[in-house]
């Protein structure tokens, strides 16, 4: 989101999102920056409200684009310095930490961050003081007055805010839908509790690995039962890493074993972390399932928690991977409602929503973060209310423009995704790519092979024709697509036949029409011209 007064630019969160099932290929999505592209001396920094990846994961993409200043909680920018790191960004890239309570300035906005819940640590709403009034920003959270880290939500800070006035409240929709209020991240303590005293064999935790008060209580919980803590995932390795470093895990000497050792120890004196909660083909977890990791070896009898939910359009992958551990003949213990309380949401269900938009009192109220159907359900939740003055929605996009008394929509910009496929590089995939990906997908490739001679520009012999994801049993259709092809090569002038391009463009014409009307197929055409 960016934020703009006369001459400056701030802009809130830098995420990425992963890909639908349409985009062929593509590993993630960030968002498209030409409005900050073309106004790049304006822009004076990112502000993050904290790390996870739908609000940091853009960032190597738009630092290596638009080198600014990119402010952060401690926590927050060490998740950021391994990411730039792995993008070779880190030594270029000005990192800044911020501290809860603590306003700083950025040209003519004075911001103060302010601590929220989540189900990450070390996160912020943003109070920005601008010159028209205070824009508060909530990012995402929920309220947690009794957070295990003991740094609760800071509802004295809202309050005051709320005294003071505030001109526009941005808030998360995430957990719109869910009626009543979200449970405290130590509310999963008493179930996970049980199911620890009971497990007889090995058991395989798993949660986000950014879900560092998760990852403390299983730690907690292996050491009160008499178990000894594996790692295993990258992920978690360097999140646990992180939060030792930063004080967020203090563990006991000697819990920490190596994965290697696993195998030295009693079943019922090992716990192992693991991650792969969402059924990521190559996570840990998911190759543990199928028996195909070095040091995760599940038997029956084992017991594997699942200390997450399910996040929509994963369901495949997750169920899978499940009836795999199944055929293990371990006990897998997910969050279907049946588990009892074994994973808590991070966002505020409807009466936090209302609670802080009550608090804070805003003139004007703007939904962020949640799909259209989110937002439109918060944007009545806050009009049913009858505290605030005007509700909008925006789109991504949209411009509002407001001053102190007024808030209306001026127009649009550019925005949109941009399609990343990280291989070996970071290389971006226009819509073409996708299409033709969508196209070979659904109606396969066929290439007529044509060999020319160079010195007398004839063609050597009969056409081949090389067929993949696009079956015809008819032997006669290929020998008459074979035939087409000569024909059309046998048609054209000898100076067309000097001209490949026009070669090619013939060939690709008269052999689609053929396979149209004989097969009401139409597959990708490119004919290839071998040079003898």
């Amino acid at each position: 989101m960016a934020l703009r007064w006369q001459d400056d630019i701030i802009v809130i969160d830098a995420g990425l999102m992963f890909p639908e099932e349409e985009l062929l290929g593509v590993d993630i999505v960030v968002p498209d920056i030409s409005y900050l592209v073309e106004n790049r001396s304006k822009v004076k920094a990112i502000v993050l409200t904290h790390g996870h990846e739908d609000h940091i994961g853009g960032l190597p993409w738009i630092l290596s684009e638009l080198n600014v200043p990119v402010y952060g909680t401690e926590f927050t920018l060490a998740y950021v310095e391994g990411k730039l790191e792995e993008h070779r960004l880190l030594d270029d890239a000005d990192l800044i930490e911020m501290l809860p309570g603590h306003r700083f300035t950025l040209g003519p906005f004075s911001i103060m961050p302010i601590r929220v819940t989540h189900s990450l640590v070390d996160c912020v709403a943003l109070a920005i003081h601008t010159p028209v009034g205070v824009v508060l920003h909530t990012g995402d959270f929920k309220i947690d007055l009794s957070s295990p880290d003991g740094k609760p939500f800071d509802l004295h800070a809202f309050a005051e805010l709320g005294k003071q006035g505030v001109l526009a409240l941005l808030q998360d929709s995430t957990n719109v839908d869910r009626p009543g209020y979200t449970p405290s991240e130590r509310a999963v303590r008493p179930r996970l509790d049980e199911i620890f005293a009971r497990t007889k064999k090995k058991l395989f935790f798993s949660c986000f690995s950014s879900s560092i008060h998760r990852i403390r209580l299983a730690m907690e919980l292996a050491h009160n039962h008499g178990r000894k803590v594996a790692i295993i995932g990258r992920s978690l390795d360097n999140s646990t890493e992180i939060a030792q470093d930063l004080g967020y895990l203090d563990l006991p000497k000697g819990l920490i074993i190596n994965p290697g050792q696993i195998k030295e120890m009693a079943p019922d004196k090992v716990c192992i972390m693991i991650s792969g909660t969402q059924g990521e083909p190559m996570s840990a977890l998911s190759r543990a399932a199928v028996n195909n990791h070095k040091f995760a070896k599940i038997d029956a009898g084992d017991t594997v928690l699942m200390s997450s939910r399910v996040i929509p359009g994963n369901e495949k992958g997750i169920y899978r991977m499940i009836d795999h551990l199944e055929r293990r003949d371990a006990k897998v213990i997910h969050d279907d409602g049946t588990q009892g309380l074994i994973h808590v949401s991070g966002h505020g269900s409807q009466e936090e929503l209302r609670l802080m938009i009550n608090l804070v009192k805003p003139k004007f109220f703007i939904p962020v973060h949640g799909d259209y159907r989110h937002l439109k359900r918060h944007a009545e939740l806050a009009g049913e209310m009858g505290v605030v003055e005007k509700v909008i929605l925006l789109e991504d996009g949209e411009i509002l423009d407001f001053d102190k008394n007024t808030a209306v929509k001026n127009g649009k910009v550019t925005t949109g995704r941009v399609c990343i496929d990280s291989g070996g590089s970071i290389e971006v995939v226009e819509d073409v790519v996708i299409r033709d990906r969508k196209h070979i997908s659904e109606d396969g490739i066929l290439l007529p092979i044509i060999a020319i001679n160079k010195r007398t520009g004839q063609v050597e012999s009969l056409p081949e024709l090389v067929m993949r994801g696009f079956a015809v049993d008819d032997e006669q259709v290929i020998n008459e697509a074979r035939n087409i092809v000569q024909k059309t090569l046998n048609n054209s002038s000898a100076e067309e036949k000097q001209d490949y391009g026009v070669v090619k463009e013939k060939v690709r014409n008269d052999l689609k029409r053929f396979i149209q009307k004989s097969t009401s197929r139409r597959p990708l055409i490119m004919p290839v011209i071998l040079e003898i």
